[in-house]
Parts: structure tokens; C-alpha cells; sequence
């Protein structure tokens, strides 16, 4: 896509070296125009805008504003350009990024939802002002959406999951990490809402339970990667539910999870063969014993992260060197 990109650039630059704008226009008809300017990033497409008035219309055409990212402008991201941007593309967004945008409320996404009924991908890792009342938004709005990031929108409480599982049904990626607000009643109302997830991260959120995790396990069958680090409530009961009811799971961290034993190990090795990522740092009950019956079930593994697992000796790089040819990153 960068490639493509960088040729798009490079075909204007050179047409417009060559001939006046008015030229270009008459050589290629719009639909033409559009389609190149379809590749061009956000700055480039301002750029353009500025060329002249037919070049404005086309730059700023909705078509070439199905996928927005603003990290870069993080700073100077405020809610009415949000607004202006949904204005702009209305149903033609289907991905916006607005990580680190601070100066973004509740207001401007009820905006942005309304008049982006399409969206499917939305970043708003580290939008701390962000509420309940945007979730609702979306919700009410937004059908579609199938990834969700709110990461650090530390306002964000159990109202908005049960939202998001009363008017989103398709959401299959959702981020709450650092949410710690939320509890075992709101993972309730989502999955409940959303079986179809396939990747969970709920990293920091200090006040879920394994009661949490029993309900995802029984209603997430999809699930392929969890992330509960630092989720210290958690215990083998509640993880070993996670293991029974989610066979296809790929990636999981429950470093800092010091609560764990074994009997996490063994389940995995009975029910997650797929399992290619494990991050268990910090977790100093899991030994030798557990890791065996891992390295001896799960080949398919490629990343782990066992630092300060203090119990493990030579044995387990054995064992994972004998069993798991495809194991490519190993953290001690």
C-alpha cells in the first residue's frame, strides 16, 4: 500500500510538472483522478485540495476518505474536526484513528457516529475524554463496527459494554485495556451481545474476577487472543474455563497473573493446540511439570515470555526445543 502510494504521488507530481492543471483534467476523465487520488495519504490530499477548485472537489471527495488516521495531527485534533472530517465522508469511512487525540469528547463522536454509519475500525486508544455517552453513541449508530479500541478511556464503566452488546452485534475485536472501571457484570452484557469476538484485551482492568472469565469461555467460542495482564483477581479456576470453551485461542498473556499454577499449563496443553503466543511473565507458581505437558501439546508455538518464572531450570527449554520447532521468541 505504501508503494502504491508513493506511485500516486509520484504520477501527479510528474503530470503536474509537464502540464498545467487544466491539462490534466481534460487528459483524465474524473473517474480517472479519483482513483489515483483513492491512494494518496491524509497530507498529500489536502496538498491537492489546494491546487484549484476542481482539484479541491475531487481531493475532498468522500470516496477517498474511507480510511482516516490523525495520530500524527494528535495535537491539534479537536472535536469540530472530527465533526467536519464525518461531515466530509459520511458513509463512505470505514476506519478511523484518533489515538492520542485529547482534545476529541463525547460530543464530536456522537457527531461522527451519526454521520458514519458504516465505520467498522475505530481507534480511540488514549481519547480520555471519552465516556459511556459515546459508546451509546455508537451503539445506537453504528451497527457495523467490528473493531474497537478505547484503551485508557479510563471513564468508560460497565454502561458501555452493554451498550456495545445491544447495537453491535458484529464487534469481533474490542480493547478496554487500562478500562478499570469495569467488572464482571459488564463482561456479561458484552458477550452476551457479541459471541463473535475474537480478541479480548483487558489489560489493567484490576477489577475483573474469574467470575468474568467463566462468561467469556461460555459464550466466546470464536476467541483466538486474550490479554489480562496485570488482571491480578484472576485464578486457575477462572482461566481454565477459558481453555475449555475457546478452542481456537492463539495468544495469551496473563503475565503478572501471580495466581496461576499449572493446572493452567495442563489445560492449555489439553485444549489449545493452536496456541502460538503465551506470556506468563512474572507468574512464579507455573514449573517444569506445567511446561512439559505444554511443550508436548502446543506445537505450534512461537512467542513466550517466562521472565521471572523462577521455578523453571533447564528442563523446559528442553522440552520446548524437542516440541516446538516454530518457536522463534523466548523471554527468561
Amino acid at each position: 500500500m505504501v508503494r502504491v502510494q508513493s506511485l500516486a504521488r509520484e504520477f501527479l507530481h510528474e503530470m503536474f510538472s509537464n502540464s498545467d492543471e487544466a491539462v490534466i483534467n481534460k487528459k483524465l476523465p474524473k473517474e480517472l483522478l479519483l482513483r489515483i487520488f483513492s491512494f494518496l495519504d491524509v497530507v498529500t490530499l489536502c496538498r491537492c485540495a489546494q491546487v484549484s477548485r476542481a482539484w479541491n472537489v475531487l481531493a475532498l471527495d468522500g470516496s477517498n476518505w474511507q480510511r482516516i488516521d490523525l495520530f500524527d495531527f494528535q495535537r491539534d485534533i479537536e472535536g469540530r474536526v472530527v465533526e467536519n472530517i464525518s461531515k466530509r465522508c459520511g458513509g463512505f469511512l470505514r476506519k478511523l484513528s484518533l489515538r492520542g487525540c485529547l482534545g476529541v469528547g463525547d460530543n464530536a463522536l456522537r457527531t461522527f457516529a451519526q454521520n458514519c454509519r458504516n465505520i467498522e475500525v475505530l481507534n480511540l486508544n488514549g481519547c480520555t475524554k471519552t465516556t459511556d455517552a459515546t459508546c451509546t453513541s455508537l451503539s445506537k449508530f453504528c451497527s457495523k463496527l467490528r473493531h474497537l479500541d478505547l484503551a485508557s478511556c479510563t471513564s468508560i464503566t460497565n454502561m458501555s459494554l452493554k451498550a456495545l452488546s445491544e447495537g453491535c452485534p458484529l464487534l469481533e475485536q474490542l480493547n478496554i485495556s487500562w478500562c478499570d472501571q469495569v467488572t464482571k457484570d459488564g463482561i456479561q452484557a458484552l458477550v452476551r451481545g457479541c459471541g463473535g469476538l475474537k480478541a479480548l484485551f483487558l489489560k489493567g482492568c484490576t477489577q475483573l474476577e474469574d467470575e468474568a472469565l467463566k462468561y467469556i469461555g461460555a459464550h466466546c467460542p470464536e476467541l483466538v487472543t486474550l490479554n489480562l495482564q496485570t488482571c491480578l483477581q484472576i485464578t486457575d479456576e477462572g482461566l481454565i474455563t477459558i481453555c475449555r470453551g475457546c478452542h481456537k485461542l492463539q495468544s495469551l498473556c496473563a503475565s503478572g497473573c501471580s495466581n496461576i499454577t499449572d493446572a493452567i499449563l495442563n489445560a492449555l496443553g489439553q485444549n489449545c493446540p493452536r496456541l502460538r503466543i503465551l506470556e506468563v511473565a512474572r507468574c512464579s507458581q507455573l514449573t517444569d511439570v506445567g511446561f512439559t505437558t505444554l511443550a508436548r501439546n502446543c506445537h505450534e508455538l512461537e512467542k513466550m515470555d517466562l521472565e521471572e518464572c523462577v521455578q523453571i531450570t533447564d528442563s523446559t527449554l528442553i522440552q520446548l526445543s524437542i516440541h516446538c520447532p516454530r518457536l522463534q521468541v523466548l523471554s527468561l
